[in-house]
């Protein structure tokens, strides 16, 4: 009986440290995958504060790009608005010179009455341009020629030496819409 039960406490002490080894085993797999599990965790965190910052990387150059685009858009749109009467204004202008050529025909007759009543409209459609936006380019004999800012038509022989490389007359006077030339003024410059 003696012999029984040492048998059975060997087989008990054999079967006791076997679930040992087997407890020791899993306990060993649990720890290594509870520190994958962390690693795993840590990659993670670090994958979503990576693509969080992508994201708010991504999310302020489209608000950079769509802040370029409204003033760029508005910007446009001021422009627009400023020069959309230059087709009409530009067919007007040859009208506009026409009264210019009539007064000074006009002021050769020296008939008063007409010569009053054609000023009148003539400064009345002058004035109508005018507050449209329109503006005269001012230059006059004796300026300088510059080419950003007038059309040379010819040269001539300068009449005095002062005007070589200016402008000698002005065949056409020359407007602007804002800051723009919608036509430039006709000059004859000196050789």
């Amino acid at each position: 009986m003696f012999k029984n039960i040492f048998k059975n406490k060997d087989k008990m002490t054999t079967e006791n440290t076997d679930m040992d080894q087997d407890l020791n085993a899993t306990t060993l797999e649990n720890n290594e995958n509870e520190e994958q599990v962390n690693v795993d965790e840590l990659s993670v965190e670090e994958q979503l504060t990576l693509d969080l910052a992508n994201e708010k990387d991504k999310h302020l150059r489209l608000f950079a790009e769509f802040e370029n685009y409204k003033r760029r858009t508005s910007k446009e749109r001021i422009d627009f608005f400023k020069t959309a009467n230059q087709e009409v204004l530009l067919a007007i202008l040859p009208v506009l010179d026409d009264f210019d050529r009539a007064i000074i025909e006009i002021k050769k007759s020296e008939d008063e009455v007409l010569l009053k009543g054609v000023e009148l409209i003539h400064d009345k459609l002058k004035s109508i341009l005018f507050s449209k936006g329109l503006e005269e380019v001012t230059l006059k004999a004796g300026d300088l020629f510059d080419a950003d800012f007038a059309e040379a038509i010819t040269q001539i022989p300068a009449p005095s030496p002062n005007l070589k490389g200016k402008i000698v007359d002005v065949l056409e006077k020359g407007y602007k819409l804002g800051d723009k030339i919608i036509r430039f003024p006709k000059v004859v410059i000196g050789n």
